[in-house]
This record gives C-alpha cells, structure tokens and sequence, in this order.
C-alpha cells in the first residue's frame, strides 16, 4: 500500500502522526494500551475502523507485557466514545487466546472488508460521475484502501472524480482525502463545507457518499459533524445519498441513532487551529464530533456483503445475519 496509517512491530505499534499531514509524515511508536489510547483520544489516528485495528494492537501490547487486561480494556474504551469498530474490536480481543494472533487477523479483515466494499460499492458509481465525500474515509482511516474513498477508488476506471469537503473543524477533507488522492493521481477539487449546496444546485455534483462511525439497527448512521447536513441537501436535490462502512460499524443493539453517544470535543477545535485563534477569548463554544443521519435519507449503505438499498430495520438485520 502506498498510504500506511497502522504499522505492527511486533513489540510496538506504529501511527502515522495524521495531525501532521499533509505537511509531514511522522510515526508514533506506542508501546501499551496506555500509549495507543491517548493516540486515538489526541487524534493521531481516526476513522473509524482504523481506530478499532489500533485499540485492537494497543490491548496485545498490554497482554503481551503481562499489564492488566481489564484496565487496557477499559482505558482504550474510553478513548473515543462514538466509534462502533473500537467497542466491537475490544470485544473480540478479550476473547482471543492470541492476542497478537487476533489483533493481526481484525486488520486483515477490515482491509479485505474494504476491498470486497469497494468493488460493491463501485457498481453504484456512474461512468464520468462527480462524486461529493466528506471527511477523511481513506486508507488513513482504515487498515487500507479505505471505505466511501475505497469505493471511489475501486471505481476509477470509471474516470471519476472527486469533490472533497474540507469537513471543518479539523479539516480531515482538506488535509487528508485530497492529500491520498493528490498521492494517488485521483482527480479531486477541494470545497469549503458550504459550497455544497451551491455546486448541488448548479448540477456539479452527481452522486455523495460518506462513511460511518456507527449505525444502529433501523440503518440511521452517525458520522462526522456535517453529514446530516449533506444528507438534506442531497435530498433536496434528488441525489443519491450513500453510506460506505464495514459490518464491524453496525450496532445492531441500539434500535436507532437516538441512543448513539455523541462526543463533545475542545473548544479550541473550533476557536482556532494550529496554535492560530480566530475566535475571541471567552466565546461559548459547542464542538459536537459527529451528527446522525435519519435512515430515511440513506440511498443504500455498502458494506463488505453487499448493499443494503432504502435501509431499514428488517433489511439491515437481515443483511447482518
């Protein structure tokens, strides 16, 4: 793979520092579930299934090295509440007798879960298509090849092209998709987040597809902040609205995206970025990292078994069967 976001040592994980692209390509080497949690908590890794693969090496470290199982478990849950794969990836781990064995296995499964996603996925694609995405949903955010970027990547020989969302406060859009499609020759232009309407409006944009963090069994989808925003005007403009995530996303548990936990993040995401404030001192500030996005305004969800079309609860259980 030409983008490497997860590196397994052996005796040691190592991130590439996203906080720093597309300026540098810098590794974190962690060495306990201590060290891979403040990794997922301070945004050196994200997305979703990228942040179940490290949790998943961060509790070998602690098991290899004889720490307490329960408190690496539990320090790495508490690392980023919202994301499904974390939860669904910890689980497994407290079950395996090889740790290391199982942490191995769950990265290899999402990066073959995103290819089987990209080659369904791409089939929903038109030839020549314009296609909006949000946030960062690349290999950065997976173990490889990533999830609605994967798709658009399995539909290339389509000659497609990218409209990326800059995906404010942290710009995951402006730094990190356009950077993996600049490394990849994948034609995109890059927006603010509200030009969307306005190119939608004008007819640039043929199909939006995004990924998720967790969808609750009737298929609402909670993802990045600004989803549910795209997802209304795609509506509105008679778009075809998809999601792109892996079975490990889906929490067939909750009924719907009421009883998804939203993370509140710091302010200073939002006041300013990099050391440079724009906002002035003493301003309130709400920071919400994702929004949920009602099934009803779902096209279809890709995952690794296929799509799930007009998602549903009976559709949704079924495809998880």
């Amino acid at each position: 793979m030409k983008i490497e976001p997860i590196r397994w040592k052996g005796d040691r994980l190592e991130l590439l520092d996203q906080r720093l692209l597309p300026d540098q390509t810098v590794y974190i080497s962690c060495k306990s579930a201590a060290e891979v949690a403040a990794a997922i908590r301070d945004m050196v890794v994200r997305g979703a299934p990228a942040i179940g693969c490290a949790a998943a090496f961060g509790f070998a470290l602690d098991k290899k090295n004889n720490l307490n199982e329960k408190r690496a478990f539990e320090t790495l849950a508490a690392s980023r509440p919202t994301a499904m794969n974390l939860f669904w990836a910890l689980e497994r781990m407290k079950r395996a007798k090889n740790p290391e064995a199982e942490a191995i296995a769950i990265f290899e499964e999402d990066l073959a879960a995103n290819r089987a996603m990209g080659e369904h996925g791409a089939k929903l694609i038109p030839d020549r298509a314009r296609v909006m995405t949000y946030c960062n949903t690349g290999a950065l955010a997976t173990s490889g090849h990533g999830t609605a970027l994967g798709v658009i990547r399995s539909a290339m020989a389509k000659k497609i092209s990218v409209i990326a969302c800059e995906t404010r406060p942290y710009l995951q859009g402006a730094r990190l998709t356009a950077w993996e499609c600049v490394q990849e020759r994948i034609p995109c232009t890059l927006i603010t987040d509200n030009m969307a309407g306005h190119l939608m409006s004008k007819g640039e944009v043929d199909v939006v597809i995004v990924g998720a963090d967790r969808i609750a069994a009737n298929g609402d989808t909670a993802n990045k902040i600004g989803t549910y925003m795209l997802a209304v005007l795609a509506r509105r403009h008679r778009l075809p609205f998809y999601v792109a995530a892996p079975t490990s996303t889906f929490d067939p548990k909750i009924a719907d995206g009421s009883a998804v936990e939203i993370e509140e993040r710091a302010g200073d995401e939002v006041t300013g970025y990099r050391g440079m404030r724009w906002a002035p001192e003493g301003v309130k500030v709400r920071n919400p990292g994702f929004d949920v996005t009602p099934a009803e305004l779902i096209s279809g969800i890709v995952c690794e078994r296929g799509v799930v079309l007009g998602p549903d609860r009976g559709r949704v259980l079924a495809m998880l069967k």
